[in-house]
């Protein structure tokens, strides 16, 4: 009669937390290690003058810290050495409430890098007082926009900046139509760059509006991301969502969307880091399908 081996229960034990501290460590690195990732996006249209534009895009905060009040964060972007920082809503986080302090020390922080522009997100609107918040990152450099528009100069030519607020904000609040149509009127037909929250309104809705490029956040990055799939989970908790991360193209409009730097309520990041996105624009003369 054979004898089977016996197990050892002690060194089962010990693998099983082994591979648990592992994981929770991984988990730990994968939600709080900021990764600067860069792109180079090419555009038909862009004024001369604004080929090699770098712009540094941070999205979905959340009231996230990096080092000692954030300064791991400022000096990440210190390093991508933006013209430009556009803060792209989310700035805190309606589940766990503002941080006493946090915006003013995000606006203070990032405009004596470059100057800031923001758009709210969802959550400012959740969370109220939006009206009060907007003037106090005004007081703290940043420049706020608020279903406006900004002429921005750069070697020797112009662009459209364009910011608009939240869905979630007033309900009589004017809608980007209208802001485009504003644009239109003011400016003829220029190039433009649309600052929007919301990823997944840009194929049907923002992409229509005519801006050369649109700068978006919300997803999270799908919060898990795995191989050749891109981002597991969308804005409205459904599986496989589209435009999470990265580059796109529809009806002749370029959208960015970046993965964002915090966390929402019970979802925590895996293999999706925080994202600091350093872009850098070009002119092209080969139209982009």
């Amino acid at each position: 009669m054979k004898h089977r081996p016996r197990r050892h229960p002690v060194r089962r034990v010990f693998v099983i937390l082994l591979a648990a501290a592992l994981f929770a460590v991984f988990l730990y690195w994968s939600n709080h290690s900021l990764q600067t990732t860069r792109f180079d996006i090419s555009l038909t249209d862009l004024p001369a003058g604004f080929d090699g534009t770098r712009i540094t895009v941070l999205g979905d905060t959340h009231g996230a810290v990096f080092g000692e009040d954030n300064e791991l964060l400022f000096s990440a972007v210190a390093d991508t050495d933006p013209e430009y920082i556009f803060l792209l809503g989310d700035l805190e986080d309606s589940y766990r409430g503002p941080t006493p302090g946090y915006a003013e020390s995000m606006a203070a922080g990032l405009s004596a890098i470059a100057p800031t522009y923001y758009i709210t997100g969802n959550h400012e609107w959740a969370i109220g007082h939006t009206s009060e918040l907007k003037e106090r990152l005004r007081q703290n450099g940043v420049h706020v926009l608020s279903n406006q528009f900004v002429l921005l100069e750069r070697g020797g030519d112009q662009l459209v900046l364009a910011g608009i607020d939240d869905p979630n904000g007033y309900a009589d609040q004017k809608t980007p139509e209208t802001l485009a149509a504003e644009l239109y009127a003011a400016w003829g037909d220029p190039f433009w760059i649309l600052l929007a929250h919301r990823n997944n309104l840009f194929a049907e809705r923002y992409s229509l509006l005519g801006a050369d490029l649109v700068l978006s956040g919300h997803g999270h990055g799908g919060v898990i991301r795995l191989p050749f799939l891109g981002g597991l989970i969308n804005h409205d908790r459904r599986l496989f969502c589209h435009y999470s991360a990265g580059l796109y193209h529809e009806n002749g409009s370029t959208l960015f969307v970046t993965r964002g730097i915090g966390n929402s309520g019970i979802f925590l990041r895996l293999f999706n880091r925080p994202e600091l996105a350093a872009l850098t624009l070009h002119k092209t003369s080969q139209a982009l399908t």
